[in-house]
């Protein structure tokens, strides 16, 4: 988060801080905070719209988390008093089958009716990059699981069933935007290894276009990634109706594979109004447009690397290199294969 939040005040112009200071509001200031933040939180640091901040303001906890993405399994079904049962319906063709769910009994009868297309995905809202997500194929899977979750979390954060999907893709579609320069950006996100020999995120390659959300969708894509970006921009709207939400950074992971029937499927796995893995990338790229107006499409790729990692690319931007203290040897660091002042080509039928 450093290395953004670094990057950020080099962009700007401005003085690097870590951590508040102080307890007034901050004016004169931009925030780079690790989460989205509560528009409750936000008003008292003076954090009025998304030039105050590098990621996103929701109304509330559960709004941040991708317990938004999927309907309730019916009208009876128990949820916060403030949940939104217009975004479900809105974004329905954008994600993937399932349900999100605020009891046991609502989780075990989501449970019985999504196992009939084949096996689900078991998610808590709170976790991110596939961690402590689990794999279910009968509703009895679903029941052992739900003891490792407390009544108070699953009462507020929720849970999330959804389709399994084999031989996935993941992809990121976003916006980004820092003072005059928005951008908009498409890639795909990459596995390696860790310290553990466990299968983790290693970063994200992307290419980014000067403009928002028109600029991308007037580059010349495979249909696969046009259907993504489609159901990012059908996410990202859907948003008005949670009331007071507004961001600088906008990311949607959307994954893409075949279901157990042997159908394709693409839908937004979850939204990301934060600081995220591809962020040093896009902020690589508001760089180079910032240094030259006349840039268009940059180009680049946030890497993570474990191990003792000897040879890094000779334009590599490094992060961090060396012993972490929770992660082991590892290598973070950003790198631009790519600039162009071309303008992006218009897709073509």
């Amino acid at each position: 988060m450093a290395a953004v939040a670094r990057t950020i005040a080099s962009l700007k112009g401005f003085a690097f801080q870590q951590g508040l200071g102080h307890s007034g509001k901050g004016e004169g200031l931009y925030f780079v905070p690790d989460d989205s933040l509560l528009a409750t939180d936000a008003a008292r640091l003076g954090i009025n719209g998304p030039q105050d901040l590098f990621g996103g303001v929701v109304p509330w906890r559960f709004s941040m988390t991708k317990a938004i993405t999927h309907e309730l399994v019916d009208g009876l079904a128990k949820r916060p008093k403030e949940w939104s049962t217009g975004f479900g319906r809105t974004v329905s063709a954008a994600v993937l089958p399932g349900y999100t769910v605020f009891s046991r009994h609502d989780a075990l009868r989501a449970a019985q009716r999504l196992l009939r297309l084949g096996p689900a995905r078991l998610k808590p809202p709170l976790a991110s990059r596939g961690q402590d997500q689990h794999i279910v194929r009968t509703v009895a899977d679903v029941e052992r699981l739900l003891e490792q979750y407390r009544s108070p979390d699953l009462d507020e954060c929720g849970l999330v069933l959804e389709a399994d999907l084999r031989d996935i893709v993941t992809l990121s579609v976003g916006r980004t935007e820092i003072d005059e320069i928005m951008v908009a950006y498409y890639g795909t996100q990459r596995t390696t290894t860790d310290n553990a020999g466990q299968s983790v995120y290693g970063g994200s390659d992307l290419i980014v276009v000067r403009g928002g959300w028109e600029a991308l969708e007037g580059l010349q894509l495979p249909r696969a990634l046009t259907l993504a970006t489609v159901q990012a921009r059908a996410y990202d709207a859907a948003m008005a109706e949670y009331p007071g939400f507004f961001a600088s950074r906008r990311n949607y992971d959307i994954g893409q594979g075949v279901d157990s029937s042997g159908v394709w499927r693409s839908g937004v796995l979850e939204a990301s109004w934060r600081i995220g893995g591809s962020s040093t990338a896009e902020l690589a790229a508001i760089k180079i447009m910032k240094q030259d107006p006349d840039i268009q499409l940059v180009r680049a790729s946030a890497v993570k690397e474990f191990g003792n990692t000897s040879r890094l690319p000779v334009n590599a931007d490094v992060h961090f290199q060396g012993e972490d203290p929770d992660e082991g040897p590892i290598a973070r660091y950003t790198v631009v294969t790519h600039a162009t002042q071309e303008p992006p080509k218009k897709a073509v039928d």
